[in-house]
Formats: structure tokens, sequence, C-alpha cells
């Protein structure tokens, strides 16, 4: 269990978690043995035992002895070689990651195990039945809930993806390990394949060797989907569905979705020069592209089952119109009805498919509800169609796959080299996007040239001689069965599917696409209109059984996924738009717009918004960075809301921030509904305020006011978002700016202020919560942070960013997929059934205010007004090396500036989490607490922390914090790297980290850090062996590269000893 990616806060037995430990780590010690020889291995030994010899002795309070083992240590890895090092830090940064691995399995199967599973959907709907909640309410809010998990970009996943399947495979591994059934001879292969796993572990290179495009990143969002979403959630609503029914007697709609899935990979421009309009497109593209090929695979696999002939006379209908309809052209007697349908698939894109399955599905011998256990993939890793991102930058990740069977895409092969230059061969891939198509749009029907009517022509022969072969493989007419009805239907499912997928692959190549809407499914509900009717046919003649197995979980699939898996938000900072609008008000003669007033703005807005022509003129020629700004929202209006979700405005302060965006997205809409002489796609995106610094969040519920106060806007919210606001709070610019005590409770103020807002107008409202994976950028266990939120932020709506590392510890796997899930439904349905407590008094909240004010002024004093602060900061951590690790698309600083301000958040909470003072999670919090503690407020903090669920999240996060910190680890950096001048500002810290500790365990009650959660202080000893010499090697290795700052093999020994404590504190940023 751990603080990150656990949410599970009971006592769990260490002894099958060690035993894994065991064996991985004696395996790692044999690949070793062979790979790096004996006598280093005795090194490793003797640097492990002199670093366990100083944490027993640290445990037992023989703190000067500790010391002299800890500089012992640091002697011998001072006398290493660079090659020497280098093996090392790998060494141990191997051992912290498989030792993550056998964590992960064990919460797995820990969950497996017990009978009655804490937070569950059985346990909690249970909890609220027996407190009183009337069944019928329960069921309404749990069909009602809308929670919206949002993946980000945010570069904080050091770890290559191409490890990351491999750790996975050592996970399944493991799980087959527990099985009691396993034979001598099954338990030697199993090993083996451990040691294959490993050696193959170590022969690979674990660093990036190029930044991933925007692309690459949102690749790897969707293989978290292909890997692990697409299997959990089904189980997952299965689960839900299963808890409704015992408990009020009625099971969840099949087309109920609790909770969806967005994304902001190849959407999020703030500050990354990288995502422009063409990347946003060619992504949601490709997101609906990845979503077709995956309703074909379970399109075929439910054709093999659903074979019987039974069924509802509309069912019977149907089957037969679709035979009429293959037949009108076409003489019975002289072809075969799978000979017709090929024909006619040649006659849209030269594609055939078949009615009737000639071969067994991939996965169709399983039954659906083993999906989940199988954490293995049971198709191969998806290849899309590539892009010019792509071509020029290869991801060292990138692996390409077959993804449909062999007799249905044999015409395409494909290889591809990674990033490493290893060969990743596969079986089909799909053509390449056209480089020179336009960046905004879709391809409009031009003639075509001879270049693509000679493709057209070869894509036809290469799939005539396809098809002839075809014939030999399927069975004559007088040999074949009946066909049935199902199979008909879905044949035409499929038909249509592969359509669409054919339609996509056009668009992405730029070559001309004829659009006839009844050829292509566009909407969801186009989908789900025959598999539903299959349902119901099955039901209706006594076979509830067979609708409610795989054909059930598609239609949750489809409801929950759609027609795009994730959609796509789309981010800008507010100053951007500002700009665009400047361009467009003095080309009209109009002034500039950034220097009016706010009544000024808001006053020409709404005069533009209720307008019915365009603001922009066609001929309007604007700088590069304006011009992507309207070519963005251009894309936004050709895709619109069935493929995009809400347009995110960063560092937003005013309302006229929110209209500028709703102009200029009506300006695009009516531009693009012109040229195609029909409205746009979809509806108008949602338009959400970011309100992140102290300042804007004081500030959110007064812009929401304002913003309802408009008639225009009110009405439009109304009209076109069925009444509902959405605003998001961001927690880690807040953090960076006054600390996290203080960003905590200004967050609590502001979501209090944007509730009441919302209510004085009769608004809905949904809070977009933007966490980042460490306690300084807002993480934390995912219930208690919704349990602790203000009473009425939670009302059955929720929308909550997933980043980073964050993602795969929390959805990597199938099973920690639908314990996270579950999770996030009871702690949502809890917050709005029973929502939290709010502080009992007043005077708490002035004891808030107190603590916040001390604890701001602390923070702001020390990292912004001290002169020393900036310089320490960069001697004493890796921050100015974090950049070669290329782990993100977008650069480390808003802007060219050096100082703190413009420095993400990210790498701020990056680099101190290196050193483990991880400075920005505490800071200024020992002088809140002790100032007030000193005024009298002792007994009503430790009142607070009993009976406030907010104020006690907030100690528990703090010590949890405090609990992974190393003070004898951070004053080594010190004394290494720090030039002598400012090691003193060091040691104020450090006494400042002591007294932190004091007042947090003061308040708590605690007699020492994370008495609350045992496991967790046990895992984070176990790791200190290993983590305390990558530290110190770390040290070492810095003070080498700083005197030598060109050599290579030294910045990537230093990269490594980055994976190593990233691993070993199990978050980075």
């Amino acid at each position: 269990m751990t603080d990150t990616t656990d949410d599970i806060a009971e006592e769990i037995s260490f002894q099958a978690f060690e035993d894994d430990c065991r064996l991985l780590g004696s395996l790692l010690h044999d690949v070793l043995q062979r790979e790096a020889g004996h006598q280093f291995m005795e090194k490793v030994e003797r640097n492990r035992i002199l670093a366990q010899s100083a944490c027993n002795m640290r445990m037992a309070g023989i703190e000067d002895t500790a010391e002299l083992l800890e500089k012992q240590l640091a002697s011998e890895i001072s006398k290493m070689t660079l090659e020497e090092a280098l093996t090392l830090a790998r060494t141990f940064s191997h051992y912290l990651t498989l030792m993550g691995v056998a964590e992960t399995h064990h919460r797995v199967r820990k969950a497996r195990n017990v009978d009655h599973l804490s937070k569950s959907c059985d346990d909690i709907f249970d909890k609220l039945i027996q407190s009183g909640v009337p069944p019928e309410d329960l069921y309404d809010t749990v069909c009602k809930q809308e929670v919206e998990i949002v993946l980000t970009a945010h570069p904080t996943q050091i770890n290559r993806r191409t490890l990351q399947y491999k750790h996975i495979r050592i996970a399944h591994l493991l799980e087959f390990n527990d099985r009691p059934d396993l034979s001598r001879e099954d338990k030697d292969m199993l090993i083996e394949d451990l040691v294959r796993e490993i050696t193959s572990i170590w022969q690979t290179d674990e660093l990036r060797r190029h930044k991933p495009t925007p692309v690459d990143e949102a690749r790897a969002g969707l293989h978290i989907v292909e890997q692990s979403l697409w299997k959990a959630v089904p189980h997952y609503l299965r689960r839900v569905s299963t808890a409704l029914k015992k408990h009020t007697g009625r099971p969840l709609p099949l087309t109920s979705t609790p909770i969806k899935f967005g994304s902001w990979m190849g959407g999020d421009r703030d500050g990354n020069p990288n995502v422009t309009a063409k990347v946003t497109r060619d992504v949601a593209l490709l997101s609906h592209w990845m979503a077709i090929d995956l309703y074909i695979r379970e399109v075929d696999s439910l054709r093999f089952e659903l074979s019987m002939n039974r069924c509802s006379n509309k069912m019977e209908n149907l089957a037969h119109e679709i035979l009429l309809k293959e037949t009108a052209s076409e003489d019975w007697h002289h072809e075969s009805w799978d000979q017709q349908v090929e024909r006619s698939h040649s006659k849209h894109y030269n594609q055939q498919t078949l009615a009737l399955p000639t071969q067994l599905p991939v996965g169709a011998d399983l039954p659906s509800c083993t999906e989940c256990n199988d954490g293995e993939s049971q198709h191969p890793i998806l290849q899309f169609p590539s892009t010019d991102h792509m071509m020029h930058h290869r991801q060292d990740d990138q692996r390409s796959s077959s993804l449909i069977s062999s007799s249905q895409h044999s015409n395409q092969t494909s290889s591809k080299i990674s990033g490493n230059g290893n060969a990743a061969m596969g079986n089909h891939s799909l053509p390449p996007i056209n480089l020179h198509s336009s960046s905004t749009g879709s391809t409009p029907s031009t003639p075509r040239s001879s270049s693509q009517l000679i493709a057209q022509r070869k894509l036809s022969e290469s799939q005539t001689g396809q098809s002839s072969f075809q014939k030999l493989l399927e069975p004559s007419l007088p040999q074949r069965p009946g066909i049935a009805p199902y199979r008909i239907v879905l044949g035409n499912v499929k038909d249509k599917l592969m359509r669409t997928r054919r339609r996509l692959e056009l668009l992405l190549e730029g070559l001309p696409c004829d659009h006839d809407p009844s050829d292509f499914y566009e909407t969801p509900d186009q989908l789900l209109e025959p598999l539903l009717l299959c349902y119901e046919s099955l039901q209706s003649c006594g076979s509830g059984i067979l609708a409610d197995g795989r054909l059930a979980d598609l239609i949750r699939r489809v409801a929950t996924f759609g027609m795009i898996l994730m959609k796509l938000d789309l981010r800008q900072e507010s100053a951007r738009h500002s700009e665009t609008l400047d361009a467009i008000t003095k080309y009209l003669d109009m002034g500039v717009y950034s220097e009016w007033d706010e009544e000024t703005k808001l006053k020409l807005l709404t005069r533009e918004l209720k307008s019915k022509r365009p603001l922009v003129p066609p001929s309007i020629e604007v700088a590069s960075d304006v011009k992507e700004v309207l070519d963005t929202f251009r894309v936004a209006a050709e895709l619109g809301s069935d493929s995009l979700g809400a347009y995110v405005i960063s560092m937003a302060s005013n309302a006229s921030d929110v209209l500028a965006v709703e102009l200029l997205q009506k300006d695009a809409r009516l531009s693009v509904s012109g040229e195609l002489g029909r409205p746009c796609p979809g509806g108008t995106l949602r338009v959400v305020p970011l309100f992140e610094t102290v300042k804007d969040l004081r500030g959110a519920g007064s812009v929401i006011r304002k913003l309802l106060s408009i008639d225009w806007y009110r009405e439009h919210i109304i009209k076109n978002h069925n009444g509902h606001q959405e605003v998001m709070v961001g927690y880690s610019d807040s953090g960076k700016d006054a600390g996290r005590f203080t960003a905590a409770w200004e967050l609590y103020k502001a979501q209090e202020d944007v509730v009441a807002a919302c209510n004085e107008y009769g608004i809905k409202v949904t809070l977009f919560h933007g966490r980042g994976g460490s306690i300084g950028r807002g993480g934390g266990p995912t219930y208690l942070a919704i349990q602790s939120q203000p009473p009425g932020s939670v009302m059955g709506t929720l929308r909550s960013t997933e980043q980073g590392e964050m993602v795969q510890a929390k959805f990597g796997l199938p099973q920690t997929a639908v314990r996270q899930l579950e999770i996030y439904t009871t702690a949502v349905l809890l917050a709005t059934l029973r929502p939290p407590i709010p502080p009992r008094e007043k005077k708490w909240r002035d004891v808030m205010e107190e603590i916040s004010n001390i604890s701001c002024h602390h923070y702001r004093s020390t990292v912004y007004d001290n002169p020393e602060f900036l310089t320490y900061f960069h001697e004493a951590t890796p921050q100015a090396e974090l950049g070669f690790l290329n782990i993100g698309s977008r650069p480390t600083r808003r802007k060219s500036s050096t100082g703190i301000g413009h420095l993400r958040a990210i790498p701020w909470i990056f680099a101190w989490t290196q050193t483990r003072f991880v400075l920005p999670s505490w800071l200024g919090v020992g002088a809140g607490l002790k100032g007030a503690c000193e005024k009298g407020y002792k007994e009503d903090l430790q009142a607070m922390y009993k009976e406030w669920p907010f104020f006690q999240s907030t100690i528990d996060l703090i010590e949890m914090v405090l609990g992974k910190a190393d003070l004898p680890i951070a004053k080594h950096y010190d004394e290494v790297l720090v030039s002598e001048s400012r090691r003193e500002l060091g040691a104020q810290l450090r006494g400042e980290l002591g007294m932190t500790e004091k007042y947090v365990l003061v308040v708590s009650g605690h007699e020492k850090l994370s008495e609350n959660n045992r496991s967790l202080r046990r895992l984070i000893e176990s790791r200190l062996p290993y983590l305390n010499p990558i530290n110190m090697l770390q040290v070492e290795i810095l003070r080498r590269l700083r005197q030598d700052d060109d050599n290579n093999k030294l910045r990537d020994a230093l990269l490594i000893t980055i994976n190593g404590i990233a691993a070993g504190m199990r978050n980075t940023g």
C-alpha cells in the first residue's frame, strides 16, 4: 500500500509481499552476477549492508553510529569509477522498481482475497441504506452520477513505456505464482520467465533519448485505455449493478455511465507551442479511429458467440431487411451472400468483411468475465496511423501490432523503428497522414490528383488477390448452415464500423472522403441502436443470461467511451485570447482590446455575442501566434462537442476571459458552418475558467456572479449546457504561489463561494479539480480528497485530473483500475448523500485564517523575498538537470525567466522530491501551527482535527509527506553541493522541518509520524537500504557533473539516479 496509489488505510499482512520482494531481489542478483560480475556484486552488497545498518541505527535512536555508517557509505561511493557508479545506480533503481511491482501486485491480491472490501460499492451502499437513505434515493443518485476522470500528459511519468509493459508482465507472473496448483515444472518455468523478463529489463536502455511529441503522449494515454480501462469498465459497472440490485432491487441501467473519461493529451496548449491545431485534430481522429477499431474486435467476438436462431419479430425483420439490401442488385442464385457483401464493400472503400466469422476471434474462447483478470492485453499493442510528428520524432516506445485477423487485413504490413533503434515489427499498419494537409478543417471534396488515383488503384489491385484467396477459405453455399439473425445484424454493424474506420483513415491521410452519413457511425446512439435491439430480442426470448454477458459489456462500453474513447479538452492561457482580440480590434480600427477596462470589454463581447454575423473578417492577416489561436477555434468548430469536451482557460481572473472564448468560438462556428453549408457537428464546447493563483481563487466567486448576471451568458448556459456551469480550481500553481496550507484553505473557500454564486442564480455547478500526483500539487488518496471537500461542492458531479505516473499507477492494470473507479463512485456518492461536515463554529474559520496568513507570509518571505533562496535551490537540487529526462513535450518554464515565478509547478516539486526534502509540501505549515498554538488555539486545533474532515485530511497529508522526508539525506546534499555561504539557509530550513513535525504531531495527537498508517511507514522503511545509496550516489554524480558538464556518461548516470529516487519515493511531481 502506498500513499499515492491506494486508498485503503487498513493494516495489511506483509508476508506475501516480502516473499515477492525476496524472490525478485534474488533473481535480479542472479542476473547481475552474470551481467556485471561477482566482484561488482560484492560492492553492491557491501553498500546495501552499510545503508541497512545505518537505517537500523537511526530507527533505534543511535544517531552517532548511524552518521558514521552514512559517512563511510558516502566515502565508498565517492571512490567509485564512473562505470561502477552507473551500474550501481541501475542496480538499486531496478530493485526499487521491482519492489513497486511487488507492492502493486500485493494490493491486487489483498483486494481479491478480502470478503468485505472497504469503500466498495457493496460496502458503501449497505452503510447508506443502514443510515436511513431510502433505496429509491440511492438508486437515482447512482444512476445520475456524473464523474469524469481526465488523463493529462503532465511530465511526471519517469519510466519508458517499454519498461512499463515489462513491469506489467512481471506482475502477471507474480499473480500466476500465487496459484496453489502449480507443479514443480510449472514453478521452474515461471522462474525462467521471470529471469527472462528481468534480464530483458537490465539490457534495455532505461532513458528516453528523445522528447515525446504531443501525439506520442496522446498515444500513451490511448494505450492505457486499450490495455486496462477497456477491460476494467464493464467489470466495474457489473460491480455497481450487482450492488445496486442487492440493496435496491434494481440493476444499473445498461446505458447509465457513472464514470467517463476525458483527456488533455493533444489538447493542452498552455505554455506548450508543440500542441498545434493540427495536432489536436490528428489526436481527435486517432482517438476516434481507435474506438472504432476496438468496437470491431468486440463485434467479432459477439458474432461468434450469438449463434442462436431464436429471436424477436423485430430482430427477424431487421435481419431480413439487411439480406434484401445486400441482394437487391445481385442474383442470389449465382453468388453467395458473403460474396455480395464483399462486392458491396469494394464499392465503398475496396474492403471486404464477412457476415459469418471464418475463424475464431481472438479471446473468443474466454468468458467475458475473465477479461479483467487477464492483465496481459489479448491483442498486441496498437499501431496507430502515423503522423508527421511521429515521423520526425520517433518516441522510444513506439511499437506496432496487428489489430484485426490477417484474413481481413493481410494486404497491410509495416515495420517501425523505435527511438532507440529497435525494430518493432507488426502485421498491419495504416497509411500515413498527409504531411501537407491543411492544419485545420476536414479535407474538402476536391478532384483527385493522379498520385491519389494511382494509390487507389494499387489498393484495389492488392485486394483483388486477397478476395480470390479468401474464397478458398470459405465453405461453399450448399455446405453452409442457416444464417443466424444476430450474426446478420452484427455483420452489418461490423460492415458499417469498417467503413467508418476507413473514412477516418482517409481523413488522417488528407485524402478526399465522400460523406454519406448513412454509411458511417457518427454518434454512440447510432451504434447502440442495433446492439440494444439484439439485447431486447434475447431478453424477450428468455435468453437474458446471454444478453447480460459480452453483449451487455459492449453496450456499456459504447455508453461510456462513445465514439472517441476520451473527449479531448482544449486548454489555453487567457493572455493568448487577449492577444488575439487585440489583433482583431486593431485590424477593425476599434482600438487595443487589452487596454480597455473590464466593463468596456464586457460591453463589446456581449454585443458581438448577440450578433448573428462573424466579427473576424476572412481576409484578416495576423501574426503566427494569433493565427494558431484562431486555427484552434476553427478545429474546435469542425470537431464539435462530439469529439471535444471543455475549453479550459488557464490563469482566468475576469468574466471577460470567459466571454472572449465564447466569442471566438461562436465566430469560428459561424465561419465553418458557412463553408460547409450546414451546421457544425455537435454543440459548442463548455468554457471553463481555471482559477490558479491565490488572488484568482479569492475572486472566483465574484467572477462567476458577474458572468451569471449577464443575461446572454445565463441563457446560453441554460439552453446549451443544461443549466450547468463548470469551474476548475488549480492545486499546483496555488501551492507554488503561497504554500500548501494556504493553497488548501483558499481552494476550500473558493469552492464554497463558487457554489454559493451558482445557487444564487439557480445554476448547477461542476467543480473540476486540477490535482497532481504529489501532495505539493494537491495529490493524495482519492477517497480522502473527495470526502474533505466543502459541503454542497460535490452534488453527484465531479471532474478530476489524473497525471503522469499516477495514470499508470492507478489505471495501468485492470484490477487496480476497477478498484479506483469504485472508489471514485462511492466517494462522490457519500459526498452527495452524506456531505462532509462543515467547520463547527466560526472560530474555526478564524483559526484557519490565522494559520494561513502566518504560513503564507513565512513561505513567501523564504521562497520569493530571500535573495539567496533561488541560488540555494539551484545548488541543492538537480532542477537544472531535469530537462534532460525527456519526459514531456512541453518546456519546464512558461517564460524564459530563471525565477521561481515562471518555473512550472512540476519541476519545482520534482526537484525537492529528489533531495528528500519535499520542501514545497510543508514549508510555512510549522510556522502557522506554532503561531496558532502560541495564541492559545491548541485545543481548538485538536478539536478541528478530530471533527472537521477538511482540516484532518490537510494535516494527515502533511504528516504523510513529513514521513517521507529525510533530514540526513537533505543535509548531505547541502554539505557537498551548496556554497558555504548558503549552507546556513539550508540549516534554517532543516530546523523548520523539525519544527513542522513537532507541531503536526501536537495537532494530530500522534506520538510519531504515520502512526495512523503503519503500513506506509513500514513500506518506506523497507525501501531505505536501496533509496539512501542512490541519493548519495546522485550527490556524488552532481558534484562531478558540475565540474564536467559536457560528460554525457555522467549525465546518463544522473538521470538513472533520478529514475531510481522517483521509484523509491513512489511519485515525482
